[in-house]
C-alpha cells in the first residue's frame, strides 16, 4: 500500500526511512543533510562503506543505528566528478534499479513500513511524474505500508495511520 503524506519525514514512525543519494555523497543538502545531522555515525559509516566497496549507481546501502533507526540510501544520482564535488543529477534507470534493491531489502528485513521522500525530485532533479510510476511499479504490491512524503513541513508529524 502506497500512501502520500505531508510532514517531516524525520518524525516518521515507519520502520525504515529510504532516501536518494549519490555514491560518495557528502550529505550537504536536503534530506541527506538532515539525516547526517540526526545520525552522525550513519554518515561516518556511509563514507567508510563507499571508500571500501565503491558502490554503483542503482544499488542501495542499509544502516541500522541507535534506538532502532533504519536508513536505506538509494544510489539514484551519478557520482560526483571529483572528490568534494557535487553529486550529479539522478537518472530514471538508477532510480528504477535502486527501487528494485529497496524492494529486496524490505522483503529481506521484513519491514512493515517505509517512509521515503518524493525520491530524486529535489536535489536529484527528476520530475515527480517520471518517478511516481516507478515507485508504484516496484513497491505498490508490497504488504508493507509505503509512506511517500510529497511535501515537507518542518516539525510536523504526518498522519501515517
Amino acid at each position: 500500500m502506497i500512501r502520500k503524506v505531508e510532514g517531516d519525514i524525520l518524525l516518521s514512525k515507519a520502520a525504515c526511512i529510504a532516501h536518494g543519494v549519490a555514491p560518495n555523497d557528502d550529505f550537504k543538502q536536503g534530506l541527506a543533510l538532515a539525516l547526517r545531522q540526526q545520525w552522525p555515525s550513519m554518515y561516518k559509516d556511509f563514507r567508510h562503506y563507499c571508500k571500501v566497496h565503491h558502490p554503483k549507481e542503482g544499488t542501495a546501502w542499509s544502516w541500522g543505528g541507535p534506538g532502532g533507526a533504519r536508513i536505506v540510501a538509494l544510489f539514484t544520482q551519478n557520482h560526483p566528478t571529483h572528490q568534494g564535488g557535487h553529486a550529479r543529477k539522478a537518472t530514471r534507470p538508477h532510480v528504477n534499479h535502486a527501487l528494485k534493491e529497496l524492494r529486496h531489502i524490505i522483503e529481506k528485513e521484513g519491514y512493515d513500513s517505509v517512509a521515503l521522500p518524493a525520491l530524486a525530485t529535489g536535489v536529484g532533479g527528476l520530475d515527480w511524474g517520471d518517478v511516481e510510476p516507478l515507485i508504484e511499479h516496484h513497491l505498490g504490491d508490497l504488504d508493507a505500508k509505503i509512506f511517500v512524503y510529497t511535501t515537507f513541513h518542518s516539525g510536523q508529524q504526518a498522519d501515517e495511520s
